[in-house]
């Protein structure tokens, strides 16, 4: 692979357990001949979270699936000291919202939306956050919350994406289409 000239920004959005931090990781693992750093917008959660009730009984949550919950200047200027500081060759941010914000998306040289079927994300998540919540815990807040923000705020994004890829199956394929498009 050819040194790229300028800082390449790639954006990786989808729903709440779609692969994209999955994703996010194996193409970082196969781009090893490139410098790259990777942003999780998990990490740019604002400290107090918006609440919201659900629709069908009023329950509150924190509001992980609102865009307000993300401290959204902080990532936007760590991604231009990024770009700025020319250290990377390529840059990944990966989160719910990436495509969501339009500061954001301008950035973006390459933006990605990772599609995968709702019955599979909630299972994922289960099997994900199972050992911190109880089963009734993270069904009810997905039934309750996630869904409709997913609906929402995330869904309507894939159309800003120049890929949308499989969750279901992110084979080695769509790994090579951004490679191939990266050396060229």
């Amino acid at each position: 692979m050819r040194k790229i000239d300028r800082g390449i920004v790639i954006g990786i959005s989808g729903g709440s357990g779609s692969g994209k931090t999955t994703y996010c990781s194996n193409l970082a693992k196969n781009l090893d001949a490139l410098k790259v750093k990777t942003l999780s917008t998990d990490d740019y959660f604002k400290e107090v979270k918006p609440k919201v009730n659900a629709p069908y009984n009023g329950r509150q949550y924190d509001d992980y699936d609102h865009p307000t919950s993300v401290d959204i200047d902080k990532l936007h200027r760590d991604i231009n000291h990024l770009i700025s500081s020319k250290t990377f060759d390529v840059v990944i941010v990966e989160g719910l919202m990436v495509l969501f914000f339009e500061e954001i998306r301008e950035k973006l040289d390459l933006k990605i939306f990772v599609d995968c079927p709702s019955d599979e994300r909630l299972v994922r998540r289960l099997k994900r956050d199972i050992n911190e919540e109880s089963f009734d815990e993270i069904s009810s807040e997905y039934l309750d919350v996630v869904r409709h923000r997913y609906n929402e705020f995330v869904e309507p994004t894939k159309w800003y994406a120049d890929i949308i890829i499989n969750g279901s199956n992110t084979s080695k394929n769509s790994i090579d289409v951004v490679r191939k498009w990266l050396i060229n």
